[in-house]
């Protein structure tokens, strides 16, 4: 089970970006996630005609290494360590590590 999934709100740790908050849209197989309006690269791409994409300077957001993120936690407005733990029925939930709230439902 992986600590931050898809969907997830998260705040970047470390890098250029740090401090800034967005939603996971995908997270790779190497340990890295792509966040909304995080780690935005500026990308030159050739023109294709045959598909009728035209050419220029378009702005891409590039993955971020998990351990620069850090789950979003709505009562204490800050980021959050997280923690994996069974519960009574067998379930595995997600829970953060300062209040040992569950954040999954």
């Amino acid at each position: 089970m992986s600590k931050i999934r898809k969907g997830d709100d998260v705040v970047v740790l470390a890098g250029k970006d740090k401090g800034k908050r967005g939603t996971v849209l995908t997270v790779g197989e190497d340990g890295r996630a792509t966040v909304e309006n995080i780690n935005i690269a500026k990308k030159h791409v050739k023109p294709n005609p045959n598909k009728g994409e035209t050419g220029g300077i378009v702005d891409k957001e590039m993955p971020i290494d998990l351990s620069n993120l850090g789950l979003y936690n709505p009562v204490t407005d800050k980021a959050d360590r997280v923690g994996i733990k069974s519960l009574e029925d067998g379930r595995k939930v997600r829970y953060f590590k300062s209040d040992g709230e569950v954040v999954d439902v």
